[in-house]
């Protein structure tokens, strides 16, 4: 799919003045993402007899890495989504599991990490058009379209937020690829939501019919959107952005270039420094095919033959001369090291994330404490996906009560509750806590909660009653007699 293709196809078509130049940014960051940088990673080598070849550098593929790591202590197997009641938290729930949400949420973090901006989308299947309205019944089903800013076109941006927007997904039918555009506008009545689908021919859109038992489109008549945006919480320092927002290693492309010249550097001694004998002409026979044969036939990939005059270090003439080549591991592993530790700071990790010391024993003082910057940036990732996610489950809920005829609340109490134990001592936490409590500063059913995840009142509960926190005295007076 050509993303220029599409945008100069809706300027043409509404007026519009879209710009195209912020995509070749995230067509580069694309290309990192995936561990292969043409322009970078391809070079060209001039040998002995003076031809040349193309090589490539050895990558670490680190972008990928970081986007990984972020998806992963933003979202995961631990995140909750909790609706306030349990009709509404079942309907949310049920659309999830249809969607297989949790791992194809991960995936968009990752996807949104890399390329700026990522959006989940509503889109319905066996929908019918009354009016202009778009109206399901009981086999309605709600699916949740997971998209990068490769498939994001802003139309309208209102206090730094994406209004109206298009949609753009590649999609094969029956063994034929198409391209599926998908506009939300918002008018006065609500948002209007349209569908085209076009055939792609030397980077022109040529529209055609749209699938059996897809609508033309519809009105919400609402302005709740059915999209939700995401975007890294770092401000966007590219002109041209239209919107959107940036990678969150944009600002590293140096040191993701700095990784892979030293990973390659590394993995060239190793290719490069076997052993080499150099011998002499007169060590060396002919056979009667007029292969030359080395003494030692068994090893001769190790010999390399030179002429009569080949002197060593103290000007002797010799016969054969062993080279081992040095092959520099610690070197190589310390500026790797540091390689990681530049790139892993500019990525918002801190210096010390990725670190190949396992043997190494450090205290949980220490590790939270090389963990700081680390928290303060997932504290603030934190800000904008739980956001997005609150956005999301408004517009199921939207969707759930006013298409599909389910009777929901449609402005529900919905909390995002996030894991942080990748990045938090909870041990340390809660020792400190009980600490606190047996100094009097915290009462003991906030420690309870804390502990074992529950509510204060579950919390105190869960506490033993007054009279049997008080040991009896088997001498017949005082606490815990009559």
């Amino acid at each position: 799919m050509n993303i220029n293709a599409v945008v100069d196809y809706l300027n043409k078509a509404n007026g519009y003045d879209v710009p195209t130049s912020y995509y070749a940014y995230i067509q580069e960051w694309e290309d990192w993402w995936k561990g292969y940088y043409k322009p970078f990673h391809d070079f060209t080598e001039t040998g002995y007899s003076g031809k040349t070849k193309k090589r490539q550098i050895y990558s670490l593929k680190m972008a990928k890495k970081v986007c990984e790591d972020w998806a992963s202590i933003l979202l995961n197997e631990k995140t909750e989504i909790v609706v306030d009641k349990n009709k509404n938290n079942d309907f949310v729930d049920s659309v999830f599991e249809l969607n297989n949400f949790w791992q194809s949420a991960n995936e968009l973090i990752e996807k949104t990490f890399y390329s700026g901006t990522g959006a989940f989308v509503l889109r319905f299947e066996n929908l019918m058009l009354v009016g202009e309205k778009a109206i399901g019944d009981k086999n309605t089903e709600i699916r949740i379209e997971f998209l990068d800013a490769l498939n994001i076109i802003p139309l309208s941006i209102k206090y730094g937020n994406i209004v109206d927007v298009a949609f753009v997904s590649d999609v094969m039918l029956g063994g034929k690829n198409y391209v599926y555009v998908e506009t939300h506008i918002l008018t006065d009545a609500g948002y209007d939501v349209t569908n085209r689908y076009f055939k792609e021919d030397a980077g022109t859109l040529n529209p055609i019919p749209l699938p059996e038992g897809m609508i033309e489109g519809f009105s919400t008549q609402s302005d709740i959107p059915l999209f939700s945006i995401i975007k890294p919480n770092i401000v966007n320092t590219i002109d041209g952005a239209n919107g959107l927002g940036m990678s969150v290693f944009a600002n590293s492309i140096d040191n993701l270039q700095g990784v892979d010249l030293c990973y390659n550097n590394f993995n060239r001694d190793f290719k490069l420094g076997g052993k080499k004998v150099f011998i002499n002409d007169s060590l060396v026979t002919t056979s009667d095919s007029g292969e030359k044969i080395t003494p030692d036939d068994t090893a001769q990939q190790l010999f390399i033959q030179f002429g009569d005059d080949f002197l060593d270090k103290n000007g002797s003439n010799k016969l054969i001369q062993e080279f081992n080549p040095s092959l520099r591991v610690q070197e190589n592993i310390d500026g790797l090291q540091a390689q990681l530790d530049y790139l892993s700071f500019k990525c918002g990790f801190g210096t010390k994330h990725y670190q190949f010391n396992a043997g190494t024993i450090i205290t949980a003082t220490q590790y939270v404490g090389d963990k700081q910057e680390l928290m303060q940036n997932a504290s603030k990732n934190y800000i904008v996906v739980e956001r997005s996610l609150k956005t999301l489950v408004r517009s199921i809920m939207w969707a759930g009560k006013n298409i599909c005829g389910i009777a929901l609340d449609e402005d529900p109490d919905i909390k995002v509750i996030f894991d942080d134990s990748y990045i938090v001592d909870k041990e340390s936490e809660l020792l400190a806590m009980q600490q606190d409590v047996a100094s009097g500063l915290v009462r003991p059913e906030l420690y309870i909660a804390k502990k074992y995840g529950v509510t204060e009142e579950e919390a105190l509960k869960m506490m033993p009653a007054a009279s049997t926190t008080v040991p009896s005295n088997p001498f017949g007076e005082g606490p815990g007699t009559e």
